[in-house]
């Protein structure tokens, strides 16, 4: 064990019962389909190149840092390019064809725009693709995929996001980005051409009660403090959103992580956990539900242990 191991094993593993709050500081969905489905190095000079290049860039930093992520899935939704955009008679409001789910319902959102302080038209020319719609304002052109329109404006489009899958984002070979990991793979499969997929990716805030770490410790101290933090926390979510399938997680590693929450809740003296997923701004993307918990836009819920089992509790719910 190294010095950095023996301080983090004296300050992170306390000898008095401990009690964790653990909150989401950030949230950020990303549409996972776009990663994997188009070329690896998307062209800068088209506009569609540079946002997928973009959001390439900001998973690939996540894979950097321990943060948690879930495999999600929503309705699928296109732009239906065989109608017409329209403008409404004042203002900016624009109204855009969409289709809905497998059976390509014929739906619209309608969304109000502001001019941006660079631009040099009063109206953006507008060009729309199959996942894509670009607004030309002469000196800048905003990209935004269908799915961002129901993020960044009231479109009162809601529909529930279904948690499949649940990891770590810290994996410096970047396995998730490349497609690699075989249960996230299954969960893409499982969800269906009907859906389409995202990775929601959250940074977490632990409230844990144990004597404070010197803010001059080193880098390798903080993340092994923080390794057990999240990989306890994994676990938790795991549990809690996913139901118990071999073909997702073998035998060998649902063995491995009982014995890991049984080490770490013994290591911390933790008596409770208190998850907190809810964001201060929700949007409409927020409302997550899985095979194994209802639809909440916070979930909100204790856990205690038994042995290595963890036992949930929800509030107001025996």
């Amino acid at each position: 064990m190294t010095s950095d191991e023996l301080i983090a094993d004296a300050a992170a593993r306390s000898h008095t019962p401990q009690s964790w709050d653990v909150t989401v500081s950030e949230s950020k969905f990303y549409w996972y389909d776009l990663l994997t489905d188009f070329p690896p190095i998307p062209d800068f000079r088209d506009p569609l190149g540079r946002y997928l290049r973009r959001m390439q860039f900001a998973v690939e930093a996540t894979m950097e840092k321990r943060l948690m992520y879930m495999l999600v899935s929503r309705p699928k939704l296109r732009f239906d390019t065989s109608r017409s955009t329209s403008w409404g008679f004042f203002g900016l409001k624009l109204t855009i064809p969409i289709l809905v789910g497998a059976d390509q319902k014929r739906d619209a959102v309608t969304i109000e725009l502001n001019t941006p302080e660079d631009a040099t038209l009063k109206k953006p020319t507008v060009q729309v693709f199959e996942r894509f719609i670009t607004l030309n304002w002469g000196s800048l052109i905003e990209t935004y995929s269908v799915h961002d329109l129901l993020q960044n404006f009231n479109t009162k489009h809601e529909y529930p996001t279904k948690v499949h899958y649940v990891g770590q984002t810290r994996d410096p070979a970047g396995r998730l980005i490349k497609g690699r990991i075989s249960g996230v793979n299954r969960a893409c499969d499982n969800s269906g051409p009907d859906n389409d997929n995202f990775l929601l990716i959250q940074r977490m805030d632990f409230s844990t009660g144990a004597p404070l770490v010197a803010d001059d410790a080193s880098d390798e101290l903080h993340d092994l403090i923080l390794k057990d933090q999240m990989d306890l926390l994994e676990c938790i979510l795991i549990k809690y959103f996913e139901k118990d399938d071999e073909k997702m997680r073998g035998p060998r590693e649902v063995q491995a992580r009982e014995a890991r929450v049984a080490s770490l809740y013994q290591a911390h003296m933790l008596q409770r956990l208190q998850v907190d997923l809810a964001l201060e701004a929700p949007d409409a993307f927020q409302n997550l539900y899985s095979d194994k918990v209802k639809t909440s836009d916070r979930h909100l819920f204790e856990v205690t242990f038994k042995g290595s089992e963890p036992l949930f509790r929800v509030p107001g719910k025996v």
